[in-house]
């Protein structure tokens, strides 16, 4: 499938998973490819943040979007970032390359509460949205439209994937809020949601990661 294409979010999922059948590529390959490209080309759009120690927030949801999120934020804490990481959901619900890269981050630093990154945000240098992706096919929790309602305007704002709140498919927003990025990194394909971000001002850039 060209990467030209513009694909649904079950067009994409079956393309990740056939290449994972296919043994061509293995899902933590994937994660941490994701991982990887979404940092360079963050550092890449807003290179003032490489230039002093930077803040990082990291939101990560309850599927393989959280791993790459937790991929995020051993890569930019190896830069010598201040990184802190709030979580939505039980760990051990994670899928299984998702949950690896969470244990890897919580065996160094601690994995705090979504509920809680209201203050951490405000005074964050970068917020980054890991929470959905793809995923989403319903309005969000109330508990993570308080965290959204939160997030600063004045800093440096990206999302993995999709910013969560939208559908990826059409573009609405499926309740009454999704998260502001500036930057959302795609991978492999655009879907069809990034023309509606573009429209409004959002940077999309879409990666190659291997598939």
């Amino acid at each position: 499938m060209s990467r030209d294409a513009v694909l649904t979010a079950a067009e994409m999922r079956k393309l990740e998973t056939d290449a994972i059948m296919s043994g061509r590529v293995s899902g933590a390959e994937l994660m941490a490819c994701a991982g990887e490209r979404a940092v360079a080309e963050t550092l890449s759009l807003w290179p003032d943040l490489q230039d002093t120690i930077s803040r990082a927030v990291i939101l990560c949801g309850p599927g393989n979007n959280g791993g790459d999120g937790y991929v995020m934020a051993g890569i930019l804490a190896g830069r010598g970032w201040q990184v802190d990481v709030f979580a939505l959901g039980a760990p051990t619900r994670l899928p299984p390359d998702a949950r690896a890269n969470r244990d890897l981050w919580a065996a160094e630093c601690p994995v705090h509460p979504l509920a809680d990154a209201a203050d951490a945000m405000a005074s964050a240098d970068l917020i980054v949205d890991a929470l959905f992706g793809i995923g989403l096919a319903r309005p969000l929790d109330a508990d993570v439209v308080r965290v959204l309602r939160a997030v600063p305007t004045s800093t440096h704002r990206m999302s993995v994937d999709v910013p969560s709140g939208y559908d990826t498919d059409t573009g609405t927003i499926l309740g009454d809020i999704a998260f502001p990025a500036d930057l959302t990194v795609t991978f492999h394909s655009r879907k069809p949601v990034h023309s509606v971000l573009e429209s409004s001002g959002c940077v999309v850039r879409v990666v190659d990661i291997g598939l």
